[in-house]
């Protein structure tokens, strides 16, 4: 089996530290990352190359670590960009492996005793695979970018143009690492009057259905908004049941409008997201009786590949509309049947059901008269208290709906459609990017005679990335109806819009190639990663004219 033992040492080193999303572990990893990439001999002699961007009053300490290497054969503002992030998700699923998780060799020996589907034990008696968490999303794509930049910086003297590495936490949540890492890609630029040519990230890529054995380049990624739905209904006591409009049942019925429904998916030149699917629901009861749930919530991930953000909330809107809708007729329905089969007489329920924005009812209570500053005013208040509480930050808006609601003196069942964070905008390659998508299939065949490994080129990597942030395809009018509708925006959370419109970089993924990323038997494939991705990467550097020749004497890639 051939590889680079160097960058399977480095990926080991990644995942025996415990960075789960939120945790401590995502500073302690970036300490480890810094003390690394300080101790190459380049590094030591340009100590003001290696940047430590701390995430922005984060209570973690959490930071990105950027690394500039700069060629010396020929002086070039050309500049590649190799970012990879370094948080992962928790280990709970592991069950009773929990204790190996971090620990390749010896979670690889414990599951040679446990019941294991046909696949992963495939897999694993095969030799070609390392188990653990972080193997594949990302670490191991994070070690080769490494074990590369600490070969080519020995030897600057034969890199022409320059290589910016970012290294970045978090995005295994609201992606804050590549966010709070732009303004110093910017800073750089101006400094040392770098031109980003490209950015390849090295998330997973994996097979795409069984049996595939093709290796998939993606140039560019999926989007992601997060719309979020309050219901208000109307409480009563279960003896009195035909009396409320439950806000629970309403959000039951939105969910099964919206969730995996493929009427919604989004496509472009042949290329389809996943449909939405929901990611919380609950009633927001906060201790047992006998009363109907008044309030409920909703959540969904929908991804985009062209659609407007607009277009989403429409479809909220809508089902959102059928949900309301048909509870209040279920409700009304049953009732008569009630009476009909007992003949008991029950109360009964007059109401009209609405379905509204965040923006639509905020400017409905002013259009009645309230005081625009004062309610600006009442909102910040709202906001400060709720982040006191540590609430959730996309939760923290439910109270400021209230308050409207209330303020506005809206008192049927109501629905209120708004945008939580994070939000990742789509984007792909267009024609102003040249020729890169013809230059990747040159690159690959180029690999696929040395190696006989087969690729694929796809325009959206399927899951969530931090290169987002990097180039915008979204129109300021969609960007701005979802900022619209996203209370506290710019308190609560932010994007730096201008900043990736300037930067504008275009954006592939090589990747590590694994399976299982975000689950127990999480594993990429060794000689793939560590031998045919470096290969990969490097034919990319010479194709772009950084590299005229190997990369050092003795090189292993």
């Amino acid at each position: 089996m051939k590889y680079n033992e160097r960058m399977l040492e480095i990926a080991e080193q990644l995942i025996a530290v415990s960075s789960v999303n939120e945790t401590a572990g995502e500073k302690q990893i970036a300490d480890v990352l810094e003390t690394m990439l300080r101790s190459f001999p380049y590094f030591q002699k340009h100590p003001d190359q290696v940047i430590r961007v701390p995430l922005k009053d984060d209570p973690l300490e959490r930071a990105s670590i950027l690394a500039l290497l700069i060629g010396e054969k020929e002086k070039r503002s050309d500049t590649l960009l190799f970012h990879g992030h370094t948080d992962t998700v928790g280990i709970d699923d592991f069950g009773a492996m929990k204790p190996y998780a971090f620990s390749p060799r010896l979670l690889a020996e414990k599951l040679k005793d446990a019941d294991l589907e046909e696949e992963v034990r495939n897999d694993l008696l095969s030799g070609d695979y390392m188990f653990g968490r972080g193997s594949c999303d990302m670490k191991s794509g994070d070690a080769v970018f490494i074990g590369l930049l600490e070969e080519l910086s020995a030897h600057p003297e034969m890199l022409s143009g320059n290589i910016l590495l970012s290294l970045n936490p978090m995005e295994e949540s609201l992606q804050l690492g590549i966010l709070s890492a732009l303004e110093a890609f910017e800073d750089l630029k101006e400094k040392y009057g770098l031109t980003y040519q490209l950015a390849i990230n090295n998330d997973y890529i994996c097979p795409l259905f069984a049996g595939d054995t093709v290796k998939t380049l993606y140039t560019g990624v999926v989007g992601k908004v997060l719309p979020c739905v309050y219901i208000r209904g109307k409480e009563t006591h279960v003896g009195q049941c035909f009396e409320g409009f439950d806000a629970s049942a309403a959000a039951a019925r939105l969910v099964s409008g919206i969730s995996l429904n493929t009427d919604l998916i989004d496509g472009y030149e042949g290329e389809y997201t996943m449909p939405p699917s929901v990611l919380k629901m609950k009633d927001l009861k906060t201790s047992y009786n006998v009363q109907t749930a008044c309030e409920a919530f909703v959540y969904f991930n929908w991804f985009l590949h062209q659609a407007s953000i607009d277009s989403v909330t429409e479809h909220v809107r809508k089902a959102a509309e059928e949900a309301m809708r048909d509870t209040l007729r279920d409700t009304l329905k049953q009732a008569d049947l009630f009476r009909e089969r007992t003949g008991q007489k029950t109360g009964s329920l007059h109401v009209s059901c609405r379905v509204m924005t965040y923006n639509e009812l905020r400017n409905e209570l002013i259009e009645k008269g309230y005081d625009p500053h004062q309610l600006e005013k009442e909102e910040q208040r709202i906001l400060r208290e709720q982040q006191a509480l540590g609430t959730d930050v996309r939760e923290i808006p439910i109270a400021l709906i209230r308050f409207l609601l209330d303020q506005a003196g809206i008192g049927d069942p109501t629905a209120v459609i708004y945008y939580g964070a994070p939000i990742c905008p789509h984007n792909t390659l267009q024609k102003e990017d040249g020729s890169i998508i013809e230059d990747l299939g040159k690159i690959t065949k180029t690999v696929s005679a040395e190696t006989g490994d087969e690729f694929r080129i796809m325009r959206f990597f399927p899951s969530l990335s931090d290169s987002s942030y990097l180039k915008l395809d979204e129109s300021e009018a969609s960007l701005q109806a979802w900022m619209d509708n996203f209370p506290g925006y710019g308190k609560l959370y932010e994007v730096p819009l201008d900043a990736i419109r300037r930067l504008n970089i275009p954006a592939v993924d090589f990747g590590c190639y694994g399976k299982d990323a975000h689950k127990r038997y999480e594993r990429v494939n060794v000689p793939y990663t560590f031998h045919t991705l470096p290969i990969l990467l490097t034919e990319t550097l010479k194709y772009y004219g950084y590299l005229k020749e190997e990369v050092c004497p003795g090189s292993k890639l």
